[in-house]
């Protein structure tokens, strides 16, 4: 089809917006990069923009030199690891059966599955829970309260009803194929896309966790990297990292600036190099269900 003039200017004004609105969203993380390896002075003083000035890297000498963030730092590379694969295991062994039609009962399961997306016990009656299971304290603590999102059980649901010809489940059927085959050999091998969007989404949501953290862990060895952040960044406890008796206080006060950026960039940088990996993925998974018919 051939564009019209007002086509035209319609596609032009897209682009414009999309090129400004991605300028928008990229220049914060464009900034933050800069101002971890220039000099803190010079950030405190406004005069970063666009490239660093006065290169340094003491932000990450500090940080890369302190073994309670690099302690932290395998921590949350653990509970992400772990606690990804779990989710994966807990979400598809929820739905791939409520996506069947002939298990009895599945719209039963749905609605009390659903029902706890709306409705909790609230923050004391789950932590007396967790209490009285004796996760207190322990690394399974970050894992089990978090073991399936009601919200990926449906989008996976979704995907297993709608992505998965019944047919060809039935053909499997017909040749022998148990529930656990089919499973196995059929529907997860054609699920690749829905499966990493759930790596996706489940193991940012453990490598930002931090409140699970705060609430049920009292040994600073088990921290995730995240409530050391939540430190550095909010409560501002820098004493361990900034060796005050050897510098001024405003020298201090420009190590921790330094460190805060830094520390921004180290915690992000996996998820960065992650994501466009599995962009792909990610849009089909965002389109689950769109298309009707």
């Amino acid at each position: 089809m051939l564009e019209t003039r007002s086509d035209k200017i319609t596609e032009a004004v897209n682009y414009a917006l999309l090129t400004l609105i991605s300028l928008i969203v990229l220049y914060p993380l464009l900034f933050v990069l800069v101002a971890s390896i220039s000099n803190p002075e010079s950030v405190l003083r406004g005069e970063v923009w666009l490239w660093p000035k006065d290169i340094t890297f003491v932000g990450y000498e500090r940080i890369l030199g302190n073994p309670e963030i690099m302690r932290s730092y395998g921590n949350t590379i653990a509970y992400t690891i772990v606690g990804t694969a779990v989710n994966l295991v807990m979400t598809i062994a929820a739905a791939y059966p409520l996506s069947r039609k002939d298990f009895a009962g599945r719209g039963l399961f749905t609605a009390l599955i659903v029902f706890t997306m709306f409705f909790s016990g609230g923050m004391i009656p789950t932590y007396l829970i967790i209490k009285k299971l004796g996760l207190l304290g322990s690394f399974w603590v970050m894992i089990i309260p978090s073991a399936v999102s009601v919200w990926n059980v449906i989008i996976m649901r979704t995907f297993f009803t709608t992505g998965i010809p019944v047919e060809m489940q039935e053909a499997a059927a017909m040749d022998g194929c148990t529930n656990m085959q089919l499973l196995m050999r059929i529907v997860l091998p054609l699920s690749m896309p829905v499966i990493a969007v759930m790596v996706l989404f489940y193991s940012v949501g453990h490598w930002n966790a931090y409140f699970n953290a705060l609430l049920y862990l009292n040994d600073r060895g088990m921290y995730p990297l995240q409530l050391i952040l939540r430190e550095i960044l909010v409560q501002g406890q820098m004493q361990e990292m900034v060796d005050v008796s050897d510098d001024s206080l405003a020298r201090s006060m420009m190590d921790a600036e330094a460190i805060k950026y830094a520390a921004v960039i180290v915690a992000n940088l996996p998820v960065l190099m992650l994501y466009p990996f599995l962009q792909k993925y990610f849009v089909k998974g965002v389109m689950i269900g769109a298309v009707k018919g």
